[in-house]
């Protein structure tokens, strides 16, 4: 069982490394062309399903920096609460009703 294993994780791992290349867009890739990452993940397993995680593709960051920020830690979010807060209370001001 454990011969076994040894075989499918790194397949595995050069599966979803393969799929998530293909998947990428061109203008996402980093350091090489697309084609020329799929040949390297292809022919060199484990080495190449593990460049490609770390330095494959550009990874897509959020607020702060590259982290994910919970929407009530988010600036942004905040502000547009209470921009849509004053607002809702201009309109009951005015005697509108939402």
């Amino acid at each position: 069982m454990l011969r076994a294993l040894l075989f499918i994780l790194p397949l595995a791992l050069m599966i979803y490394a393969f799929i998530d290349c293909l998947n990428t867009p061109e203008d996402e890739v980093k350091h090489l062309p697309k084609v020329v990452w799929v040949i390297v993940v292809l022919l060199f397993w484990v080495v190449g399903a593990v460049g490609w995680l770390a330095a494959g593709k550009q990874r897509r960051g959020t607020a702060r920096g590259g982290r994910w920020v919970a929407p009530d830690d988010n600036p942004e979010f905040l502000r547009s609460l209470d921009e849509r807060e004053r607002r809702d209370r201009g309109r009951d001001e005015d005697g509108e009703k939402s």
